[in-house]
């Protein structure tokens, strides 16, 4: 309501029409029409008022200039014709170690990240609460009760002119915004897209907490083979300096060999560390991961896994990788937001036209508010055109056509990363299968070595330096093994993600 007191008893103007001053504004206002035979008859100025609106929103063009950006299509990625598998929501549980699903649970309950992503979720669920509530009516109540004095030289006649009473006022307010040109209908698609686009990061950050915790629980379960590795080779190290020892008091060695066997005893401890140093470092970004501190520390024992264990990964690129990678299906959303903010941006050129009611009480003095002679009420309709805002309109409308192409590029690096992960995972794990191969090999000989030097040592035939060169050999394989296992379960875990876990559009 903008009126505030209610006037002397309207009269008629010279010409005979009655005054349809609005009380407490010096202007007329223009009435909407009359009610003839309880039908409402449209005023012949509102329908020219109109008429005018129509036409000079006519005359502001909106702008034509329309987006450069061409997503790509899946066609066009060389993909096969093979379809991914199906992954268990619980892909980890493969591994068969109970230690790692309670650390991965606890990830996914606590991670700082993940709480991030689903704070975004909710900022983005507000918002299209927000945009909704544009297109419906909305209604207020005031009320207000003010003492003052009126002027003498004003609108205000008398006997209100130089007195002093309570001016007071109740009632609703009406106001709908009447979206003919779909700008309100474009933002809600805007903010439902972007709603859409948390979501799915939401599963994006949950496959990112289970990679980062996988790979940090190999990297132990790697780390304590290493500490095995080491330990053993520190003891190997050990012999290998007695033995040389006494060869050189015996004369049967020169000095040279045993600051060699010095030397390689100094690594071995260097190695001793290095394990127990990555196994540390495992377990503080464990428990980094599972929203732990210190107290965590303790609580991780040794893994237990089957790093043999079946995933579902696939030996090809899949036709369908797009529809499973989240990142790639949160960026088409936001492809879809961007649009649906430049189709609203062009609606801004259009009127906007709302519905304003008001029904009320006002009068001077209070006891004569409440009486059926105070009540006011009124509807209309509003309309706004930018006539002379075409600059600033035309700069937002570029901004966001720009800001489709942004998205549109965006979602085009991000499907082209993903071909590009998918593809050199797949080549790693085929890679690291062969690798694993040789390695082996490498290590069947070298232990089929220690077995026959060790035969011929007990013989008389050889040295025990034979012995512990032969021993080296066989640890040595035995790192690249344990490396190249706990390689290759990684890389099949990073292929499942690449290819989007248990990801799929509609989950």
């Amino acid at each position: 309501m903008h009126a505030r007191i209610r006037p002397a008893p309207a009269g008629r103007t010279a010409s005979g029409r009655r005054n349809c001053a609005v009380p407490g504004t010096p202007f007329p206002l223009v009435p909407i029409g009359e009610i003839r035979d309880g039908k409402l008859v449209m005023s012949v100025r509102l329908v020219s008022t109109c008429a005018l609106v129509a036409a000079l929103a006519s005359c502001v063009q909106a702008p034509r200039e329309a987006p450069r950006g061409v997503l790509l299509e899946p066609a066009a990625l060389g993909l096969s014709q093979q379809t991914a598998p199906v992954a268990d929501v619980a892909w980890w549980t493969a591994f068969d170690d109970p230690q790692l699903d309670r650390l991965i649970d606890a990830a996914l309950a606590r991670n700082p990240s993940l709480d991030a992503a689903l704070a975004r979720v909710r900022d983005a669920s507000a918002q299209v609460l927000g945009a909704g509530a544009a297109r419906r009516p909305g209604v207020t109540l005031d009320a207000d009760e003010t003492w003052q004095r009126f002027s003498e030289n004003y609108y205000i006649p008398p006997p209100f002119a130089g007195g002093r009473y309570w001016v007071g006022s109740a009632g609703a307010n009406l106001s709908w915004l009447l979206d003919f040109w779909g700008r309100q209908a474009a933002v809600i698609r805007e903010a439902r897209a972007s709603e859409a686009a948390a979501q799915i990061d939401v599963r994006a950050a949950r496959l990112a907490v289970t990679a980062s915790l996988a790979d940090a629980y190999l990297e132990l379960d790697r780390a304590w083979a290493l500490t095995d590795i080491a330990a053993r080779t520190l003891d190997q190290r050990e012999q290998l300096l007695r033995l040389t020892r006494e060869r050189v008091t015996a004369g049967l060695d020169a000095s040279t060999s045993l600051n060699l066997a010095e030397a390689r005893l100094a690594d071995a401890r260097s190695g001793v560390e290095r394990a127990a140093n990555a196994r540390d470092l495992a377990v503080h970004r464990l428990a980094a991961l599972t929203g732990r501190g210190a107290d965590f520390y303790a609580e991780v024992q040794r893994p237990d896994l089957d790093l043999d264990a079946p995933l579902p990964v696939p030996d090809a690129l899949p036709i369908d990788l797009l529809a499973h990678r989240p990142d790639v299906l949160a960026a088409r959303a936001r492809v879809e937001a961007a649009d649906a903010d430049r189709i609203a941006a062009r609606a801004a050129f259009y009127p906007e036209v709302s519905l304003r009611a008001f029904a009320g009480l006002q009068a001077i003095g209070l006891d004569d508010l409440l009486d059926s002679g105070s009540a006011i009420y009124g509807i209309g309709p509003t309309l706004h055109l930018p006539l002379f805002d075409s600059r600033r309109l035309r700069a937002a409308y570029r901004r966001s056509t720009a800001g489709l192409d942004a998205a549109v590029a965006q979602y085009n690096a991000i499907v082209l990363n993903a071909v590009h992960e998918t593809a050199d995972q797949l080549s790693l794990v085929d890679s690291l299968a062969r690798q694993a191969s040789q390695a082996r090999q490498r290590l069947a000989a070298a232990q089929s070595a220690w077995d026959l030097a060790n035969q011929r040592y007990r013989a008389g035939l050889v040295t025990q330096l034979v012995v512990l060169d032969a021993d080296s050999e066989v640890l040595a394989a035995r790192q690249d093994v344990v490396a190249l296992d706990t390689g290759r379960a990684m890389a099949r875990i990073h292929l499942l993600l690449t290819l989007g876990g248990s990801f799929h559009d509609g989950t």
